[in-house]
């Protein structure tokens, strides 16, 4: 037996597994560079269920691990699809799909947007060059992502005694859609100094940005006022 087709009995059982002891999910696949849940980009409702990288599901995830094995039919997934859970509220991205193995799925809790500050357009004089509303170029809008503190942070230069420590977070955001060639979002290459803003009104300001076959995986710092 080849693995194509041994594959093929894999995705065929997880479907079968999945529509036993899951629920209800809506597939989205992002196609532009804003709102991945937008309506037009749902392709499928499946059954799937997800357990915290223990296919006995004997256990529970631990605090502040978003990642989690899904139990559903991957023939018709690729990594950097999502899964809404219909009428539940959470939603996930497919970070990986490895051959024979389970599928790596990342839980989201915050939805995101990504944006650049606009270099000055001439030389010379110029007016105010500091970092604008009015002339951030966006480059991600409302993409569910993972967010999560971990670094302490350091303490402001001045270390006053009412300073405190500006903590630091990682992001994790699905992998590009690559087979879509001429896809807005696959083009965009996050990098340091991009700002994000999350749904709660917060902003950061990134400072590490690595995309692997998982997906992006940001560090950044709060801005603060």
């Amino acid at each position: 037996m080849d693995g194509a087709r041994l594959q093929d009995l894999i995705s065929r059982g997880m479907g079968t597994a999945g529509r036993v002891t899951g629920v209800a999910c809506d597939a989205y696949r992002p196609c532009g560079a804003a709102d991945p849940l937008a309506p037009k980009n749902r392709f499928l409702r499946l059954s799937a269920a997800f357990n915290a990288e223990d296919p006995s599901f004997r256990r529970a995830n631990a605090y502040g691990r978003p990642v989690w094995y899904g139990v559903f039919d991957s023939a018709y997934t690729r990594p950097g699809d999502y899964l809404a859970e219909c009428g539940g509220g959470r939603v996930w991205f497919v970070a990986m799909q490895p051959p024979l193995l389970p599928v790596v799925c990342v839980l989201t809790n915050r939805v995101m947007s990504f944006a650049r500050p606009a270099a000055p357009m001439l030389p010379g004089v110029n007016g105010y060059g500091g970092v604008t509303r009015a002339t951030m170029v966006p480059l991600l809008t409302n993409w569910p992502a993972s967010l999560l503190g971990g670094d302490a942070g350091e303490r402001e230069p001045a270390e006053l005694p009412g300073d405190v420590h500006l903590g630091g977070y990682t992001v994790l955001l699905p992998p590009p859609q690559a087979s879509q060639k001429h896809d807005a979002a696959s083009a965009i290459v996050l990098r340091v100094d991009d700002l994000m803003t999350d749904d709660l009104g917060r902003s950061y300001v990134t400072s590490s940005a690595e995309l692997s076959a998982l997906g992006w995986r940001l560090t950044a710092k709060p801005a603060t006022t």
